[in-house]
């Protein structure tokens, strides 16, 4: 069976191994395949059966041309780099890697979040500066300081990492409320309220986005949004790019309407030079890296090599199509 990997690089830079799938057949890995170049891709699949994906993009053109290709394993929760309508039609089941950031991913919007709050990376750059050094008063701070208990947290989207991103509010003292649209309004899952949308917006000192992106929460975070939330207002997305309109938060972050901003994802990646948000005030961006810590990328490796081995034993698990 011939395994080709297309973009092993993001999941093992170097210090994850790759046995598991060198054992399950002749494997070809490659750190990066051209996103855009089918002749590229096509060239590099050949007459492999078992396609493994990160972004590289599997699209009919390729199904077409690579009449080998007996299974597509993406490295990711996301399956939209694969046209898994063209999959089903050749009857070739396409896998996903499901909750195996869920920790990584909620800790990580609590580092966004306490970024904006205590303003660390600031604070020590100030003092290896020599600014403590030369302050005449025993402390000083550069930026206003904000404590978390007390204050209200609303989550879009409720799923594993949402609540897990609660629970580590609830341990701040924080208020949790969510919105999600299979969870009844006014109902309660532990210490976490089901809200109105609306309400949620009216309500949260900080709003994190934890919901996938459809059609529905595409852009939820637009100007006539921001226009319902408190003045000040605190946005984390580690969630998906497309759920914020770039331009009107920028607008809202500029104004003060939105005291500050912790994203890790935005609408095309790697950001291009001309996004909003670049420039922004109290803009912080980070490049997509809730997902990458050693612990989380080892749990996605094992996974997709599970998928693997259950799609040979003729009982594949984690099919999204």
């Amino acid at each position: 069976m011939k395994i080709v990997v297309l973009d092993g690089y993001t999941l093992n830079p170097g210090d994850l191994s790759w046995d598991g799938f060198n054992a399950l057949g002749e494997c070809k890995i490659y750190d990066r395949t051209s996103l855009t170049d089918e002749a590229e891709i096509i060239s590099r699949i050949g007459d492999a059966q078992i396609i493994i994906t990160n972004k590289t993009p599997i699209t009919k053109n390729i199904f077409d041309a690579c009449k080998s290709i007996r299974y597509v394993g993406v490295l990711a929760t996301g399956y939209n780099v694969v046209d898994v309508q063209a999959a089903r039609e050749k009857n070739i089941p396409v896998t996903n890697v499901p909750n195996y950031s869920t920790q990584a991913a909620a800790q990580f919007a609590f580092a966004l979040l306490l970024e904006i709050c205590s303003r660390v990376g600031d604070h020590s750059a100030a003092v290896h500066a020599g600014r403590w050094e030369s302050s005449a008063d025993f402390c000083f701070w550069e930026h206003p300081l904000i404590e978390l208990a007390g204050k209200t947290i609303g989550i879009i989207g409720y799923g594993r990492i949402g609540q897990t991103t609660g629970k580590l509010a609830q341990a701040f003292g924080m208020k949790v409320i969510a919105f999600a649209p299979h969870r009844e309004i006014g109902t309660k899952l532990g210490d976490c309220s089901f809200v109105e949308l609306d309400e949620l917006f009216k309500t949260s000192d900080v709003i994190a986005l934890h919901c996938p992106l459809f059609p529905s929460t595409q852009g939820i975070i637009c100007k006539e949004n921001i226009a319902k939330m408190k003045d000040g207002v605190i946005i984390i997305n580690n969630g998906r790019g497309g759920l914020v309109v770039e331009q009107d938060l920028r607008d809202a972050l500029d104004s003060g309407k939105v005291y500050a901003a912790g994203v890790d994802v935005v609408s095309a990646e790697p950001i291009k030079a001309d996004n909003p948000l670049l420039g922004a005030k109290n803009c912080f961006i980070t490049p997509h890296i809730s997902w990458a810590p050693k612990e989380s990328r080892v749990r996605l490796m094992n996974i997709a090599v599970e998928n693997v081995k259950a799609f040979l034993a003729g009982k594949p698990v984690n099919v999204v199509n």
